[in-house]
């Protein structure tokens, strides 16, 4: 195996994967930063959740938008449901591991607030968990899913939105997702501080 094409093959993948999401998934993209930027103006809140590398990515984004992307502005209230140690383990111990998110769901989320989930295979038992008790305190949904969406896409409902990465590879889809991430909190900067360098 030559192993530096190995890894230009990477590369190469994950840039074409970006390129296609950038023309089939930008409008989908801004929509989604609507609703976020609506939520905040409304004194809503944003969860976010996912599992593994999602769950860093739900942690990352919140670092975003509680902290700055690029420019400065006030904090905005953003809880990634994946970064309290101490209340995963006794809901997981408690409970079991399909409730740690919408057991968080039901003690933060309010109507109006927004939750946003990432999974790559759209079939997470956690994951679909806090979706259905999030449509059960009518709020809505945005998730970054994957592949075909799994039973995700099943249970969305109409005004949810699906930023769904054509993609069947686990890695592939979690590097677009996390673009995705960034491109969805410039958005929200946008919309509340106005064009960069305006």
């Amino acid at each position: 195996m030559d192993l530096a094409k190995h890894v230009a093959a990477h590369f190469l993948d994950s840039a074409e994967l970006k390129r296609r999401v950038a023309l089939e998934l930008s409008d989908v993209i801004v929509q989604a930063a609507e609703m976020m930027t609506q939520c905040f103006l409304n004194n809503g809140k944003l969860l976010v959740c996912g599992n593994g590398g999602s769950a860093s990515d739900a942690m990352h984004m919140a670092g975003e938008l509680v902290g700055r992307l690029e420019r400065e502005r006030p904090g905005l209230p953003v809880i990634a449901l994946s970064a309290d140690s101490s209340v995963m383990t006794a809901l997981g111990n408690d409970y079991d591991y399909e409730q740690v998110f919408s057991k968080q769901v039901t003690a933060f989320g309010n109507p109006g607030d927004v939750l946003l989930v990432l999974t790559t295979s759209g079939n997470s038992p956690n994951v679909l968990a806090a979706v259905a008790q999030a449509h059960e305190r009518d709020m809505q949904v945005i998730a970054l899913s994957g592949k075909n969406g799994g039973e995700l896409a099943h249970v969305l409902k109409p005004n949810d939105i699906e930023i769904r990465i054509p993609h069947n590879r686990t890695m592939r889809i979690q590097e677009a997702h996390i673009t995705a991430i960034h491109a969805l909190c410039d958005l929200v900067d946008i919309a509340l501080l106005g064009e960069p360098n305006a």
